[in-house]
């Protein structure tokens, strides 16, 4: 029997005011708090996570960037000729993007979504590495960096199986005793809340699937180890769109062109625009402070919540959408979805959680990056044991 696993796990969008009035672990992990998410999407919410530090920091903050220098997707252009009925379809865009994540041999998480053939190649992407891998960072170490530095055995997610072969890897590591960390990583929270919102009594049912999970998974870690430390997390909530805004039409009226005047990515809940004429920025500051669905974040809000970039890499300009509202089409889909994250770090369903099994984590982790210095502890735990006579 070994001494302790120090066992992590994130259930995707897992967010505070969803598990708020159910019983989700009150067994297993009953102390729980609420965290403050970071200013973004999950590309940057889980880096943030892993690392420790703030988008600004490690500037894996948005996917797609106007950067037509460094665009890997010039060879895609050509299809901007085929039928839209074609190109827009999810099933063309899904194998579409498994094809080209191969070809630019891409490892961390990749997909094309709706940016439109046409202006393809004004775009980078920004995740080209894994942060669930070492050295996956944009900028900066991660947690695995430090496992592997100090040589403690672990587990981690591979995101291109399916979560019922995550727990079955996660459960064999832990019957051979081979692991003392491990990072699981289940997002079908996610994916459900996005098809069916937060008010889906589908949520229920999946919340109590993951509690018998995490209850197989403590039962033979107990089996195998002295001590069991388990920490359960998120690292954003989910809010349900009832609104649905088509804000690129409103840009479009100006008569501007795009990739001459402007560029713009319509993430789902946010627009960032780049300007490349002079008084471009003036007529669309001007058309977006008259949409009463969002609000242009200003330079000091975008620096409080370290998602201000000097560069300004990810936009000159960022609008943000007010909980609820999707915009819809965008570069991220066509079509609505039922509920979407991304929104400002206080709105009520922003807010993630913390679920731990033992009363001792410190009062200043509060916000999500902060669940690093838990693992942190524990590697500094485990490595403290291995040195010790």
């Amino acid at each position: 029997m070994k001494d302790r696993l120090s066992l992590f796990i994130m259930v995707d969008a897992c967010g505070w005011e969803i598990v708020r009035n159910h019983p989700f672990l009150s067994s297993l992990a009953p102390h729980r708090r609420r965290l403050e998410s970071v200013f973004g999407y999950s590309s940057t919410c889980v880096p943030s996570i892993l690392s420790g530090r703030w988008p600004d920091e490690h500037r894996n903050w948005c996917y797609f960037v106007y950067n037509p220098p460094q665009s890997p997707f010039r060879h895609l252009r050509w299809l901007r000729w085929l039928p839209s009925a074609i190109t827009s379809r999810r099933i063309f865009r899904r194998w579409l993007t498994k094809f080209v994540r191969v070809q630019l041999k891409f490892r961390g998480y990749f997909d094309l979504y709706n940016i439109p053939f046409k202006y393809i190649h004004l775009f980078d992407f920004t995740e080209k590495k894994s942060p669930l891998k070492p050295g996956g960072m944009n900028r900066g170490p991660n947690i695995f960096d430090l496992l592997e530095s100090e040589k403690i055995p672990y587990f981690v997610t591979d995101p291109a199986t399916p979560e019922e072969e995550h727990l079955r890897r996660l459960l064999a590591d832990i019957n051979s005793e081979r692991i003392d960390f491990a990072f699981q990583y289940w997002a079908g929270l996610d994916g459900l809340l996005h098809m069916v919102g937060n008010d889906s009594p589908e949520i229920p049912r999946k919340l109590d699937h993951y509690n018998t999970w995490i209850s197989t998974v403590m039962d033979a870690a107990r089996q195998h180890y002295r001590e069991v430390r388990l920490h359960v997390f998120s690292d954003h909530g989910m809010a349900n769109c009832d609104h649905h805004l088509d804000l690129r039409s409103r840009i479009d009226a100006l008569n501007l062109t795009m990739g001459v005047d402007y560029a713009v990515v319509y993430d789902s809940t946010m627009a960032r625009f780049w300007f490349l004429k002079p008084g471009v920025r003036e007529r669309i500051a001007a058309v977006l402070e008259t949409v009463p669905d969002g609000r242009i974040m200003p330079e000091s809000e975008l620096r409080h919540y370290r998602t201000w970039f000097d560069d300004q890499a990810f936009g000159e300009l960022i609008w943000l959408a007010r909980e609820g509202v999707l915009i819809v089409p965008s570069h991220m889909g066509e079509r609505p979805i039922r509920a979407m994250h991304g929104y400002h770090p206080t709105d009520p369903q922003s807010y993630a959680t913390l679920f731990t099994s033992h009363n001792d984590v410190p009062d200043d982790v509060t916000h999500i990056p902060h669940i690093y210095k838990l693992m942190e502890r524990e590697v500094q735990f485990h490595s403290a044991a291995r040195s010790a006579p």
